[in-house]
């Protein structure tokens, strides 16, 4: 049964250095590589994706931990789903409508 309890978010935080070539190269290649595994951009450093449970969300850690430039910092949070329906967002002063979840949950 899913439950807005067991369903689960990651949220991927990045802070990479992008002085040199080399460097922005390297971010950049990260960031293409949360998005070829179905992460969402929140902010430039920041990026989220669903999850059915804890199982499928260690299984894109490790992906994650994989693909991390040599250098930099990366931290990962996870929350349930029904903690992302209560997430509070602006667009300037105003208050954005609440968080969409996916219509329908998918197997792949």
């Amino acid at each position: 049964m899913l439950s807005g309890f067991r369903m689960m978010w990651i949220l991927v935080m990045f802070d990479l250095p992008v002085k040199t070539k080399p460097q922005r190269k390297a971010a950049t290649k990260f960031r293409e590589f949360l998005l070829d595994e179905g992460f969402g951009m929140c902010q430039l450093s920041v990026y989220m994706r669903f999850c059915g449970g804890k199982e499928q969300a260690a299984t894109y850690t490790r992906r994650v931990q994989y693909a991390l430039p040599g250098e930099g910092s990366v931290q990962i949070l996870y929350f349930t789903d029904k903690q992302y329906e209560n997430i509070v967002s602006f667009r300037g002063r105003v208050k954005d409508k609440g968080n969409k979840n996916p219509q329908q949950y998918a197997l792949f």
